[in-house]
């Protein structure tokens, strides 16, 4: 089966419209989902293990106690905004 003009042109405007459909669910939830990742333990889990590997491979802090601290400070300055 040979695609025509015609059913080229159909197939662009339903992938248009699902994209435009895609994009009005992504604005419609986005806040729901920045919150409901942000009360996430997992995600306060994975930025503690992020923060915490940051500090060890980028700033020289020799007490431990004082990386600890200095990861939950970097933790503690992040927003999860919503664009």
């Amino acid at each position: 089966m040979t695609s025509t003009p015609q059913m080229t042109q159909t197939n662009q405007d339903l992938s248009d419209l699902t994209t435009k459909s895609l994009r009005l669910l992504c604005d419609g939830f986005k806040r729901d989902f920045a919150k409901f990742a942000y009360e996430d333990e997992r995600m306060t889990a994975l930025l503690h293990d992020l923060a915490s590997e940051f500090v060890d491979n980028n700033i020289p802090v020799v007490e431990e106690d004082n990386q600890v601290d200095l990861a939950f400070m970097l933790m503690e300055s992040i927003d999860v905004v919503v664009r």
